[in-house]
Formats: structure tokens, sequence, C-alpha cells
């Protein structure tokens, strides 16, 4: 007869695993509530503490660490020595573990009491998941309740290969790799500022994409805590390593507006047109006029609701991604005359972030890793107005606008808003001053108008001539963190021209 050892904190479906277990012949061996559990559905089941010969003790620290347990489950049945060993000692093999371990991460989550969190990190389960991962030709190893019905179909069939116990094995060891990393950045926040010896960077798969950034070249996509999962769902097409990139900028920009009727137009990581309007249609036909060429073949983010008067309006143009908030299948059926586009959605009214607290980037050799940089509309409404005149309420809000968009763009940059739509944006450049007159310059050939507008800078103006320049093209608002040595000659200069300046304090380079 066969042995499975049962042992888990998630529960889910485990009254029916052992039933089906059972039914083709295995003596289940559990503890605690697991046993508890199996033996009040009526299914035969031993005790731990029957095959470890010892009770459990010290509120349950110790319970399977033991020979009896770990000599089942680690000794090779095709060395005559090991089967020698277990006979003499009078160990019985055990063929099937299944563990999941203790809920330390809903544990961090629901308190900070230290004591009851040191006491939800598991010992034994790790130990038993390890051991039966290590010899997994012999033993077949199950860490996640959704393997339960391939295992029992695998055994009924006589499909637990030598592959299909590997897969079961590598499993294993993500799985409990991913717990003691969660308790080492835990701890490493909690007592060393997030910034310990060892940083642990740990997703989970959630798809394949075709290829990297170039054909080439491998790519996928992982999670943080389920969050593509939860809420990002594929309506029509396959996204890309490369769309997935520009997805990204596209949503933080428009999800960065909470409820506003915003659409972000973004080409190549970098926002091409923005605009807020009171529907949606006219955002989007705003974010449009500020660069139609280089949104062709761009990605949309809408933060809001697509219907089908915007689907047929956005079917203009060649666009290769929409995502949105929502999609009606109306605006579904407009989209599929566009055999190209993708389209996306997160199942809710608006765009949301997943609001990751930790940041990081490869370099060659490592990687650099830092607190996530967030922009909040209080540190907006408290930047300090340094000149004489003071901003009309539409300038505040063009200046907020372009302020968001300008901390979420590559440095160097600037962005002019005017009405509530970007009307002007250079980004990446070496200096800021070209970062203007790049921007000024495609405004111009776009026949836009940058008078009145807002101008941002995610980083001090380090001299006068920005301000002059941007005086010269009719802006009548900045705004930027401030901190140059030479601010004084720059509120001079808004001085001179009349402009009002506002200092937020706050620097947000993106690079």
């Amino acid at each position: 007869m066969k042995r499975a050892l049962l042992s888990v904190s998630d529960k889910s479906n485990i009254v029916e695993f052992a039933r089906s277990l059972a039914a083709l012949g295995f003596e289940i061996v559990s503890t605690g509530g697991t046993y508890k559990m199996i033996c009040d559905a009526g299914i035969g089941a031993i005790e731990i503490g029957e095959v470890t010969r010892f009770p459990e003790m010290l509120d349950g620290r110790v319970k399977t660490l033991n020979p009896y347990v770990h000599g089942g489950i680690l000794y090779r049945r095709d060395v005559a020595t090991h089967c020698a060993t277990v006979k003499e000692h009078d160990i019985v093999g055990i063929d099937l573990v299944c563990v999941n371990l203790y809920p330390f991460k809903a544990t961090i989550d629901r308190t900070d009491d230290f004591n009851e969190i040191i006491e939800n990190i598991d010992i034994g389960g790790p130990a038993m998941v390890r051991s039966a991962a290590k010899n997994f030709q012999d033993v077949l190893i199950v860490t996640s309740t959704g393997d339960y019905d391939n295992v029992i179909e695998a055994i009924e069939s006589g499909g637990d290969s030598f592959e299909f116990r590997r897969a079961l094995m590598i499993k294993a060891y993500e799985h409990t790799a991913a717990y003691d990393s969660m308790i080492a950045n835990y701890m490493n926040e909690r007592f060393n500022d997030g910034m310990g010896a060892k940083q642990f960077i740990v997703g989970t798969k959630v798809m394949d994409t075709r290829y990297g950034e170039n054909p080439h070249q491998k790519g996928a996509l992982y999670e943080f805590e389920s969050y593509f999962s939860d809420h990002f769902t594929t309506l029509k097409g396959e996204a890309s390593f490369n769309n997935l990139g520009d997805i990204n900028g596209a949503v933080n920009i428009a999800a960065a507006f909470g409820t506003e009727t915003a659409v972000c137009i973004v080409k190549h990581g970098n926002p091409c047109g923005f605009a807020l309007r009171e529907n949606l249609l006219d955002a989007y036909t705003e974010a449009l006029k500020c660069d139609p060429v280089s949104a062709f073949g761009g990605v949309v983010a809408v933060n809001g609701v697509v219907d089908a008067a915007l689907a047929e309006k956005m079917s203009d143009i060649f666009l290769e991604v929409v995502i949105a908030g929502r999609i009606t299948p109306e605006a579904q059926a407009v989209f599929a005359k566009k055999k190209r586009l993708k389209l996306f959605e997160y199942g809710s009214d608006y765009l949301r972030c997943s609001g990751d607290a930790k940041d990081f980037k490869h370099i060659e050799g490592g990687f650099i890793f830092q607190d996530a940089d967030k922009v909040t509309d209080e540190e907006i409404a408290a930047a300090k107005q340094v000149s004489t005149r003071v901003a009309t309420s539409q300038e505040i809000k063009d200046a907020e606008i372009a302020y968001k968009i300008a901390a979420l763009t590559k440095s160097n940059c600037v962005v002019y808003v005017k009405n509530g739509a970007m009307v002007a944006v250079g980004m990446g450049m070496t200096s800021r001053v070209d970062a203007a007159r790049c921007a000024l310059k495609k405004a111009k050939e776009m026949g836009l108008d940058v008078s009145g507008s807002a101008l941002a800078s995610e980083a001090f103006f380090p001299f006068r001539d920005s301000i002059d320049a941007a005086a010269q093209a009719g802006v009548t608002t900045v705004i930027e963190p401030g901190g140059s040595i030479r601010d004084d000659e720059v509120i001079e200069a808004a001085n001179e021209h009349g402009m009002a300046l506002y200092f937020s304090g706050v620097r947000h380079f993106l690079h």
C-alpha cells in the first residue's frame, strides 16, 4: 500500500483530494487541522504522532521534524542500502507529500504583532517539501491546490512520469523559495529600511510573449500578487513585450487622474497626447491633436468606458493597442473590423495602478533598487507660489496635469498643457533647454498654439533661459521642483515676464 502525507494551511479541496487518494489505495497520514477535516469527512487517516512516535510539541513548532517522516520521504527505492536501513528502523515509505505553508503573507497583512508573525513562519512544511522534491523520482510532491486533479488523473492513468514528477519538483522549490524570499524581504523592510544585504524579487508567470523587445529575444510577463490575473483582461489580440511597456506608461499617466475622464496616447514609452474633458470622445479628440503622426500605431489608455462612438473615432487611424477601464460589447464589435488592433481592459469603470512600493531596474551585473516614486495631489496643492503673479484656477489645473505627466515621462522633459490638453512635450533629452526647444518646434509643426499654457518640468531649471524661452512662446504658468542655486534668477525672470511660478520642492527624475 502506498502512503500519502497531507499537511496544508490552505485546505481548499483537500477533502476531495484525500478521498480520491484513498480510493486509489493510498493510506493517508495527516496533521492537526488537516487530519481533523479529513476524519470529519469520514475518510480514514493516521495522525502524524502515530508515525513519529512522538507527540506534537512546543505549541506545534515540532511535529514532522522526525526521521520516521523524512526517512520515509527521502530514502531511494533503487538503493539497496537505503531500503535495508528503513526496514531495519521500521520506517514506512511516504510516496506522496501534499504540503502548502503557513499563511505568512496573510499574517503580515493582518497584524503588526511580531510574535504572531514569528509563529506563522513555517519550519516543518518547507522541510517536507524540500525532502520530497529532492527525492521526486520516488515521491510525488504537491504544493498547489490547482494540481490536485492533475495528480489524481496522472496516478489513475499511469501518467506520473519522470517528466511529470520533475515539473512538480520545480514547482515545489519555487514555492519554498518564494516563501523564504517573502520572509527575508519582510524582515529587511521592518528592520533595515527595505535595503538589506540581499534583495529578492519574486514574480509569478502570467504568460509568455511572442518574443522580447526583438524577435531574437525570449520574453514573458510576471506579476506581483496576482495583479494582472485579477485586473488585466485580454479582449482581442496578444500583448507583446513592447506593448506591455507602453501600456504601463500610458496607464500610469491616465490613472494618475483618479476618476477624471482622461485619455493618454503613448508611443515607444513616451506620451504623445493627453487630454482631460467632460467626456472621453472629446478627450481622445483633443489628445490626438498633440501629435497625430506619433499616435499612428500607438497605445491609447482610456480612463473610463469605451463606447461605440469612441470606438468609431479611434478607428479612423491605425492604433496598435487600446486599454481602458472597460470596453463595451458594442465598442468591441466596432473594433473587430481592425484586424491588427489589440484590446485590453481592467474590468472596472476606471484604470488602476498596482501601487507597488518598490522599483528596480536591471543594469549589467545586477540591478538597482529603490522606493517607488509617487506624485500626490497634495504635493501639487502644496506647491509654493514664488512669483508675484498668482495663477488662475484653469492655469493651476493645467499645471497639475503638466506636472503629473512630466513626473511620469523620461528625463530631461518638459510638458506644456493648455485648457486641459497637452500641446507640447519634450522628453528624454540631454538638456532641459533642448527638451523645451524640441517641444515648441513640434507644437509649431502641428499648428498648436502654446500661448496661455502651463509648463512643467520634473526637475529644476538650472538657468533662466528656459523661462525666457517659455515666455517668448506665451507660457503664463510654470511649475517645477525648484532647488537650483540660481532659483532667484529664475524667479526674477518669471516676474519680468509676468508669469506665475510655483515650486513643488520634489524632484521626479525618470531615467
